[in-house]
């Protein structure tokens, strides 16, 4: 999943650095960040973080600190993908981590979690029942994460340009399909999220391994391919903005944002969002502590701290994505509660899933299909 204002820290160097074989770039006071690491990595009154880029309210981090007394190291990362071998490798311990759902089954799997001593993390009971239930997807037990933001993937259409083109409004995956959007859709650059609208479409699952269904979600992809203007992650919110196509498969979370934008902007148009009738995509990103962790204390006070019901609102207002926090949810102004772009009711949500990992052999058939896709 990406989210907007991507920025890079010491984990990306890092990674680029252990695949060169170079060390990373000195620090102003001529000391890598990596080197301050190792020196305190047993202190008691800091904390390393690794999360999203902009998926956070930097007050908030601030108002931690204040308030306990502990540092916060704070590291962005870009993909999932980027995040794993960074703390599979275990050259940096971070104490808490912020992975989607798939690639936390993924890291229990290979053993690279902590439990959560829940004693320590009272404001558990603020995170709605659904969300802990929806985490047993890829957490069973719900021993290893707290979730902390959610969401759906669907479509965002532009009223304005699809009434030229002689078009209702998309109510289904099927219709990115249509003939008379060619050149007028943004797909998602990703291999999971460019399957699950191909894999819906079809009535499959979009956690499919069976090779007949993807052979045939990857025939159609190719089919698509000549009808797509692009395919990008966080661009389609700007581009859908700025009136350059008709649709865009796009994250639930941006359409706060979009929503405000189109206000301020005084468009002539208004960009819509419609949940696909095949059923999508139902995500969850949520806090995790590594197996090597130097601070785990820490980082469950980060977890509960996080889980209060007006710092998560303050975090809501902040990168707009929905808090499965109920407790924020209810501090909410009756327009936001009630605004069905951003709160899906998520009892309401039909054939939607969460993204499972699939193992390492069917993940490089995914992207062998995917090669194969972009490639034609």
């Amino acid at each position: 999943m990406k989210k907007r204002g991507i920025t890079y820290g010491l984990a990306a160097v890092l990674l680029a650095a252990l695949l060169s074989g170079c060390k990373s770039s000195p620090s102003p006071e001529g000391t890598s960040t990596a080197d301050n690491r190792e020196s305190s990595e047993n202190s008691s009154d800091e904390l390393y973080v690794y999360n999203w880029g902009e998926y956070i309210d930097e007050d908030v981090i601030t108002q931690f600190e204040e308030e306990t007394g502990i540092r916060v190291i704070y590291d962005p990362f870009e993909t999932n993908e980027e995040m794993y071998p960074i703390i599979e490798a275990g050259a940096i311990s971070y104490d808490v981590v912020c992975p989607s759902d798939y690639m936390i089954q993924k890291m229990v799997e290979n053993d690279l979690l902590a439990e959560i001593n829940f004693d320590n993390v009272p404001n558990i009971s603020q995170i709605d029942p659904a969300y802990m239930e929806m985490s047993q997807a890829f957490d069973p037990e719900n021993k290893y994460s707290v979730p902390y933001c959610w969401g759906t993937v669907g479509i965002l259409y532009n009223t304005k340009r699809l009434e030229e083109l002689g078009m209702t409004p998309p109510s289904k995956w099927a219709d990115l399909w249509d003939e008379k959007l060619s050149g007028e859709i943004l797909m998602q650059d990703s291999v999971r999220d460019a399957f699950m609208v191909a894999l819906k479409k079809n009535g499959f699952s979009m956690n499919s391994e069976n090779p007949d269904e993807l052979e045939q979600a990857k025939q159609d992809l190719i089919s698509q391919k000549p009808l797509v203007q692009a395919y990008v992650i966080d661009q389609v919110r700007d581009k859908m903005i700025g009136g350059e196509a008709a649709v865009g498969v796009i994250y639930s979370g941006e359409m706060l944002y979009i929503q405000e934008e189109v206000a301020n902007l005084g468009l002539d148009y208004q960009l819509e969002y419609v949940l696909p009738q095949e059923g999508t995509n139902l995500w969850l990103d949520s806090w995790v502590i590594p197996k090597n962790a130097k601070n785990k204390e820490n980082a469950e006070k980060w977890i509960d701290f996080l889980c209060r019901p007006e710092i998560a609102k303050a975090n809501f207002e902040y990168i707009t994505y929905p808090t499965p926090n109920k407790g924020a949810f209810d501090l909410l102004d009756a327009d936001l509660q009630n605004n069905k772009s951003v709160f899906p009711d998520i009892n309401s949500l039909n054939n939607c899933e969460v993204f499972r990992y699939l193992g390492e052999e069917t993940d490089e058939i995914y992207n062998d299909l995917w090669k194969e896709v972009k490639s034609n």
